[in-house]
């Protein structure tokens, strides 16, 4: 039920380190306002609905299904928040969760833990971030890398941005990564020439000696650099897997860039990025080939919908939604921790989908 699509040796022994083991899940919430512009993302069908999904997907990990919500999941052009996957694991495995703000646009819910960033501003000025707010989400991350670390053998570090895919785009090409028209997105075609035109307006603005901090800085977002830090502090001591797509890809690279920089260890042995199938077989992405390029090992959940009983999750085997949340870092440590075979995570996943629908929540497709 994992399979591997870059990095063999590494994912294999990786596998097998944690294998029976109960990591936790520290989800990282950030924004950027690269989100509001038209057709950038999927995630929310409006510039008001893309400004609360991280809030409402942070809540729903936090507190499940609930009669009300201060901020309810925003409708979606097909299928189901994949927080709906994660919170479904989360709550069958009893995982331990955590979920920090990195810089949200709203106010955060009492549960989530404050981290004292900002929201980013659009990647096309050049100035997303002000260079102290990095190096405080930095420390912050560090903090939390340690602190997570000393407690749980592994951890499941997963986000959410909308628009997070560009600032990776952003990141990955300003740290010498060649990944024009590989990146993922939330969207069932990879809208890859808006994304571009968009990275190149914010790139003109970095000097071409800047360091990572600085290329963050200018044309990131604050998930980025807090989860670069939890990642390679939580590594010296413990494993780490990158629930998502590129969005992790890129934060491996800064991560990477930044220990070296830094002259900070550096333990790859201990990284995996973790996503799923769907992302893996989206033919308008390279997702692979990103991973090669950024030379990190990537695996993948297997999770099939076709048998699901939900219309909003069968979207996802026609190419909606994808990824997101840690939904695919979860499957990953539910088939690490229980071995279950594809039907039986299904019956999982539908059963909550079941109780979230009897409670009132939309679970159709549109």
């Amino acid at each position: 039920m994992i399979g591997v699509a870059t990095g063999e040796s590494i994912a294999r022994l990786w596998g097998d380190r944690y294998h029976c083991q109960r990591p936790a899940i520290a989800c990282v919430l950030g924004f950027t306002e690269t989100a509001l512009i038209a057709g950038i993302s999927a995630a929310g069908q409006t510039p008001s609905d893309r400004r609360i999904t991280a809030l409402a997907d942070g809540e729903f990990l936090l507190r499940g299904i609930q009669p009300h919500y201060h901020y309810a999941l925003p409708p979606l052009t097909a299928g189901a928040s994949p927080a709906l996957i994660s919170r479904a694991l989360i709550e069958a495995l009893a995982l331990p969760l955590y979920v920090f703000d990195a810089g949200l646009p709203l106010p955060r819910l009492p549960e989530m833990i404050d981290l004292g960033g900002a929201p980013a501003r659009c990647l096309t000025t050049g100035q997303a971030m002000t260079a102290q707010t990095v190096a405080h989400l930095w420390e912050q991350g560090w903090s939390w890398g340690a602190k997570l670390s000393r407690q749980y053998p592994w951890l499941i570090i997963a986000e959410c941005v909308v628009g997070g895919t560009t600032t990776a785009l952003a990141l990955c090409e300003s740290l010498g990564i060649v990944a024009r028209d590989c990146v993922g997105s939330s969207h069932r075609h990879s809208n890859h020439a808006q994304k571009w035109q968009l990275v190149q307006q914010g790139l003109v603005h970095l000097p071409a000696d800047a360091d990572p901090f600085t290329c963050v800085a200018a044309i990131g977002d604050p998930m980025q650099v807090v989860v670069a830090a939890m990642a390679l502090r939580a590594s010296q001591t413990c494993g780490v897997l990158l629930a998502g797509g590129s969005q992790m890809m890129a934060v491996y690279a800064l991560a990477r860039a930044i220990a070296h920089w830094r002259q900070l260890p550096w333990c790859p042995e201990h990284i995996v990025v973790g996503t799923t199938r769907w992302l893996i077989e989206d033919q308008t992405a390279q997702i692979h080939r990103l991973a090669e390029r950024v030379q990190c090992p990537l695996i993948y959940t297997q999770l099939d919908f076709n048998q699901s009983r939900h219309p909003a999750l069968r979207a996802y085997e026609q190419g909606f939604v994808k990824e997101g949340v840690g939904a695919g870092g979860c499957a990953i440590a539910a088939h690490l921790l229980t071995g279950w075979s594809n039907l039986e995570m299904v019956h999982v996943i539908d059963r909550f989908g079941d109780r979230y629908h009897d409670s009132g929540g939309s679970l159709m497709a549109n």
